[in-house]
């Protein structure tokens, strides 16, 4: 297939090396198109141009801004390939960082202005945790396609969190859970769903009897895409046994379809809030289920085999209290006096 022409196109090279596009024509302001040549968005652009329409705000940027920055980030392939919802708070994060920043040239960006920034977030610091997680990202996309010179978030580090983030079921609110919601139920079986196979919410939901195989059941993660087969524990097999179910996932909603991430978030709220628990969600049966691996003695890489953490770091934040004490109780028997 021919390549195709744009009338008023010409090329040229910016100040960094990097090759970039424009439309000109008389009577008209230049305009610079984005993407790479014959893109979608260099096609919307050049549209756009032809006819002398206003940009769209996602199209108006300089080269060597911020914006620009953002905008080929959120272009890219680094950033298409994470899971929904993790594009859905970086997009979050990143366009507020454009609305405040983005007519600023790349320069701006210093470890002593994320360091500035983290600092007027410290009454957030897990909001904080996230920009920063997000700006690491973007810069490293920056610095791979050389729009800069150096990452400016190498050595920036995470705020202090003196709390622990979500919180952790105990094995008392997770009994006051299942007296409430027997075996049998549908709320008990979402509960050990979450708590024996210690996945995501947004992997609970889509698990179905066709994941089944062999005594295990054999997933990818949705957010991190790793596959994974976990063994089905007794307790998981007799929810699945003596709750009724149908259709392609073992949760349905009230009109047998399978729940949103949403959906099912609101619904087992209120499953919690029946059993008398608040300010407890079902991300902490996953980190209740590596607490008890945890506490049970098992290392951190076989926890991360059941969990699917790419991260010692996250498995580690989710197990240190149970460490702790398993450790403590072994090293006391070194507090007595010999005789």
């Amino acid at each position: 297939m021919p390549k195709r022409s744009f009338k008023n196109v010409s090329k040229f090279t910016d100040i960094r090396g990097k090759v970039r596009w424009r439309f000109r024509r008389k009577g008209q302001k230049a305009v610079y198109l984005p993407g790479g040549y014959s893109s979608p968005e260099f096609i919307r652009a050049y549209e756009d141009a032809v006819a002398n329409r206003p940009a769209h705000a996602s199209q108006r940027v300089l080269p060597g801004t911020i914006a620009e920055l953002v905008q080929g980030y959120l272009s890219s392939s680094d950033y298409r390939l994470l899971a929904d919802n993790t594009k859905r708070t970086y997009r979050y994060h990143l366009e507020r960082f454009k609305r405040a920043n983005g007519d600023k040239p790349t320069r701006f960006l210093t470890p002593g202005n994320f360091r500035d920034k983290l600092d007027g977030m410290s009454d957030k610091p897990a909001t904080a945790n996230i920009l920063l997680k997000v700006m690491k990202a973007m810069c490293r996309y920056g610095l791979e396609r050389g729009l800069l010179k150096t990452n400016p978030t190498l050595g920036v580090k995470r705020l202090r969190d003196k709390t622990d983030g979500i919180a952790t079921w105990t094995d008392v609110q997770i009994a006051q859970f299942e007296k409430r919601h027997p075996v049998g139920t549908k709320a008990n079986l979402a509960l050990r769903l979450l708590l024996y196979t210690a996945q995501r919410r947004s992997d609970v939901v889509r698990l179905g009897r066709q994941h089944e195989k062999a005594g295990a059941i054999h997933m990818r993660q949705h957010k991190t895409g790793a596959w994974l087969i976990l063994p089905i524990v007794p307790e998981l097999r007799e929810a699945f046994d003596r709750t009724p179910m149908g259709g392609l996932t073992y949760l349905q909603t009230e009109f047998n379809k399978p729940f949103s991430l949403a959906g099912f978030g609101n619904w087992f709220r209120a499953r919690c809030n029946e059993a008398g628990l608040k300010n407890i969600s079902a991300h902490g049966l996953r980190k209740a289920a590596a607490r008890r691996m945890a506490e049970a003695g098992k290392s951190t890489h076989e926890i991360m085999s059941i969990t699917g953490h790419r991260s010692l770091g996250e498995v580690e934040r989710y197990t240190r209290a149970a460490s702790q004490e398993r450790l403590a109780k072994t090293a006391a028997t070194g507090l007595k006096r010999e005789q």
